[in-house]
């Protein structure tokens, strides 16, 4: 096998040599051979910083949620509030992002358009691989951002279970401690009334105190009922806690696949817009296909004719 010459010192003293022919001085001599050591930094393209911009925002949301994660979802360390808070944020900058991707992907589908020929065909393969290449940028992007939605996503999920969690103990010790209540002031009544029973042997002279005691006991069996009642719409208002919560985490996940799907909808109707202008523009060139077809095959028809008469014109004249 050939060993590899190294022939960078040769290309110096070529192009050293070309300059001096060139008329150029010292200095600018000295400038080109630099070039050769240093080069210069490229300049970004407009769509590459604003894809660098996108790209540190999603990193910056991952940041934060990495540096809250233990704030929102221990029940210990903040409340409420702040945990709304938290969220409120992480909505506004996730939507953010998504907006800056949109305008990206509204820069590749104009340049895609302005690329296109007379009859929607590229007309520079070059341009066709840096839009392919953006479309792949957009495409890391999107999912990028779709992994740190997903992980605030589980983030809720956990909160709301916990939400759940808290609701459905506490329903049971409710229910329980009244019951309790129930059971101790049947006891305490029957107990009661027991003893009015003793007093009643034992006192039967006393008339007075019989509308007293009547009273009494209308009033025990009263708040009987009511401490019922209100154990029956504790229950039923603890329950309707336990729906809501329930109704808002899946209403937070259905509006998260709604967003997905109005996603691909107008991606869809895109494509169905771009096929309809590309059948449009095939029935125009089928046409003027047409066209030339039958205008060629009457200049055949004609050629063949004079070509005809000729032959028989100089046999004639022979």
């Amino acid at each position: 096998m050939a060993k590899v010459r190294d022939r960078t010192e040769d290309f110096k003293d070529a192009a050293r040599r070309a300059a001096l022919n060139l008329g150029y001085n010292e200095s600018k001599t000295a400038a080109i051979m630099a070039s050769f050591i240093m080069h210069k930094s490229l300049e970004r393209s407009p769509f590459s910083k604003a894809a660098l911009t996108t790209l540190d925002s999603i990193r910056t949301l991952e940041q934060f949620l990495m540096k809250h994660k233990k704030d929102y979802v221990d029940l210990h360390r903040t409340t409420e509030q702040e945990r709304d808070s938290i969220e409120h944020e992480v909505t506004v900058f996730i939507k953010a992002c998504k907006d800056q991707i949109d305008v990206l992907k509204n820069s590749i589908n104009d340049e895609e358009a302005n690329s296109k020929g007379w009859l929607g065909i590229r007309s520079n393969n070059l341009n066709a691989d840096t839009i392919a290449h953006k479309h792949g940028v957009v495409l890391i992007l999107s999912e990028k951002l779709h992994s740190v939605t997903s992980q605030f996503d589980q983030l809720r999920a956990l909160r709301f279970q916990d939400a759940i969690n808290r609701v459905a103990p506490r329903r049971k010790v409710k229910q329980k401690s009244t019951t309790t209540d129930v059971a101790e002031s049947s006891t305490s009544g029957n107990v009661q009334s027991s003893n009015v029973n003793n007093l009643e042997v034992r006192q039967a002279e006393d008339v007075q105190a019989e509308p007293v005691r009547f009273q009494q006991q209308l009033l025990d069996d009263e708040t009987r009922t009511l401490q019922v009642e209100l154990a029956s719409m504790l229950d039923a208002v603890q329950e309707t806690e336990t729906k809501m919560v329930e109704m808002s985490a899946l209403n937070h996940l259905m509006s998260t696949h709604v967003l997905q799907q109005a996603q691909q909808i107008e991606y869809l109707y895109e494509q169905a817009v771009e096929a309809t202008k590309n059948v449009e523009l095939g029935n125009k060139e089928l046409s003027q296909a047409i066209q030339r077809n039958s205008s060629s095959r009457t200049f055949l028809l004609l050629f063949l004719f004079v070509l005809t008469f000729s032959v028989l014109f100089l046999d004639w004249y022979n």
